[in-house]
């Protein structure tokens, strides 16, 4: 997977994250704060139980988790997440630790907007872009949306690919 990591997004394959070798500094500790956009693939369909949410059912596709991380550790946060999603780390503290710890999740890459505080932005134009252009695009109704007055900020595909292109163009479009 090709990795971008200009000033204004980086694309990140979990296994750099994992060996430290990000360009960030996810996977070394030492990561600046930001958004990030988690891309998970969840193959076969899934039936999830997602804490609070309770049990949701989650079609064969591509899964688009909008975060953001502000805390000392920045964006080392998606280290965490990255460790659920590949089975090292069995607590599940928000919704999307519930969809990346499942079994027929795989997180496929990480889309990162470093020093940016443009979350709930980002969830709604990731959101608006991609059910124009995909009939499925329903997020589940208060995913990741505990802390705020959004929708969701879960956005589904059918192809991961074109998830991934939407994520960096919404970034791109908010941090403009």
């Amino acid at each position: 997977m090709p990795t971008d990591a200009s000033a204004d997004v980086a694309v990140l394959g979990p296994h750099t994250i994992a060996d430290g070798t990000d360009p960030l500094g996810v996977g070394a500790g030492d990561a600046p704060p930001g958004t990030y956009v988690l891309l998970f693939r969840v193959d076969p369909a899934a039936t999830v139980d997602v804490g609070a949410l309770g049990t949701a059912e989650f079609p064969s596709g591509a899964y688009a988790y909008v975060g953001s991380a502000f805390g000392s550790n920045g964006l080392g946060r998606v280290d965490r997440h990255r460790r659920v999603a590949a089975g090292s780390h069995d607590v599940r503290h928000w919704h999307v630790d519930y969809l990346g710890g499942h079994a027929a999740a795989s997180l496929d890459a990480v889309v990162a907007a470093p020093h940016a505080d443009v979350e709930c932005r980002l969830a709604a134009t990731l959101r608006d872009g991609v059910v124009r252009a995909e009939s499925d695009a329903a997020p589940l109704p208060g995913f990741g949306a505990s802390d705020c007055d959004c929708p969701a900020h879960l956005v589904a595909g059918a192809d991961p690919d074109s998830l991934r292109a939407a994520a960096v163009d919404a970034i791109t479009a908010v941090r403009d």
